[in-house]
């Protein structure tokens, strides 16, 4: 803690720290990428490396790749959490990522497309949430709902951000150019600030004599959590809400292209998304500070599904209506996911346990994506019946958390238990 009361906690600029790494990670390979989707698929077309009928596919599958990567290198991350210094591999992801960016931008064939999205994918596993998460939870064993609420508005801010800034270069530059403009963000912005700013815990600031290890030794190992009904609940729900979560966030543009929206119009969509998910993720961060956890997931994951009816009649009205519940609910539900597996578990294994349930996300998130993809290809570009699939998941979702709030008894004096 802070030494007078006057002086501000240093964890507080760990939190802004961490932000500004999801705001351009996330930003830039996820959240922001987007805005890039129709010029690629037009250049591709164009020059005949992509096949026209498969132009939808080959757009979902490279951003599918993205979050594919991202989970399945999140155990890994995970136990490298526990065993290497943050900064150190925040700064790796950040090589990644702006070396992804790069080679994406110079890529002439899909193949190539398909390498740097991996890489991308890679780099979030050290830059993006997971490390992210870890880091601020570090600092805040207390108050942990608003620090995570405010942390995981970088990765939406990220999403609102990025489009503006993209789009008008790509109209003056073309894609190529802009995206190794805003790839300088990462170098000039992101990797400075990690390197100067960024320490792993509070003791390293302030030289306390008390074991870190001892610090982190509440709650149950990964062996026994994943032996447990309530991981299974949760890790399934994850991967339920994800699912939509990657198909709005990736794919809704496209969609509102195909019903006469302008490419700025789409983007301003696509940015009220992440605003509206910011406000979201902030507000139900730090309710989750004065109510019980798993009611205010509940809440998040009803107002999704209740939104996403919305989809099958996609306009000008009808996208503004889905908007604000879904972008709230969503928001809310990706911080609630992140607290709820140190809430249920403990701080003991929670890098390697919340790495496995990442996993469980991206699985969700490629599964919508691709399937997405795949049927709005044989609905001539129109995604309206992809949009089912992702209301039967933000459904399955809410039941799963309605049994969540009944099997959810695992409290902590039983997970501190050996």
């Amino acid at each position: 803690m802070s030494s007078s009361k006057t002086q501000i906690y240093y964890g507080w600029l760990i939190v802004a720290v961490a932000t500004l790494a999801l705001v351009v990670s996330n930003g830039l390979s996820i959240g922001g990428i987007p805005v890039f989707y129709k010029s690629i698929r037009e250049d591709f077309v164009a020059s005949g490396a992509v096949a026209a009928n498969q132009a939808e596919s080959f757009i979902a599958f490279g951003a599918s790749l993205t979050f594919f990567f991202s989970g399945v290198i999140s155990p890994v991350a995970g136990w490298l959490l526990q065993k290497f210094s943050l900064k150190k591999l925040m700064l790796a992801g950040c090589v990644m990522l702006g070396s992804g960016l790069i080679i994406h931008a110079l890529a002439n064939s899909a193949p190539a497309v398909y390498a740097a999205r991996i890489m991308m994918g890679i780099s979030l596993g050290f830059v993006g949430v997971l490390p992210s998460v870890v880091l601020v939870s570090n600092w805040f064993p207390d108050r942990r709902g608003t620090a995570l609420g405010i942390l995981l508005t970088g990765t939406s801010v990220g999403g609102v951000v990025i489009p503006p800034l993209a789009t008008p270069l790509i109209g003056l530059y073309g894609w190529r150019t802009a995206m190794i403009l805003v790839s300088l963000i990462v170098w000039l912005v992101l990797a400075p600030a990690l390197l100067l700013l960024v320490k792993d815990r509070p003791d390293e600031l302030i030289g306390s004599a008390e074991s870190s290890d001892e610090k982190s030794s509440a709650g149950i190992p990964f062996s026994r959590a994943v032996r447990t009904p309530l991981f299974w609940i949760l890790a399934l729900a994850a991967a339920l809400i994800f699912y939509p979560i990657f198909v709005t966030s990736q794919q809704l543009i496209l969609q509102t292209a195909k019903i006469g929206f302008t490419p700025w119009q789409g983007s301003l969509v696509l940015s009220a998304l992440f605003a509206v998910s910011v406000l979201g993720k902030f507000l139900f961060g730090y309710l989750s500070d004065r109510f019980q956890p798993t009611h205010v997931v509940l809440v998040c994951t009803a107002m999704m599904f209740g939104s996403t009816l919305l989809l099958i009649n996609l306009n000008a009205t009808t996208a503004l209506l889905f908007l604000v519940p879904f972008g709230l609910g969503y928001g809310g539900a990706f911080v609630l996911i992140q607290r709820l597996v140190a809430d249920l578990f403990g701080d003991r294994d929670y890098p390697k346990i919340l790495g496995t349930i990442t996993i469980c996300e991206t699985l969700g998130a490629v599964f919508g994506g691709t399937a997405t993809g795949w049927l709005a290809d044989r609905h001539g570009g129109d995604y309206t019946v992809g949009f089912y699939g992702v209301i039967v998941a933000t459904g399955s979702a809410l039941a799963l958390m309605i049994a969540l709030n009944f099997v959810g008894t695992l409290r902590r004096d039983r997970v501190d238990s050996p």
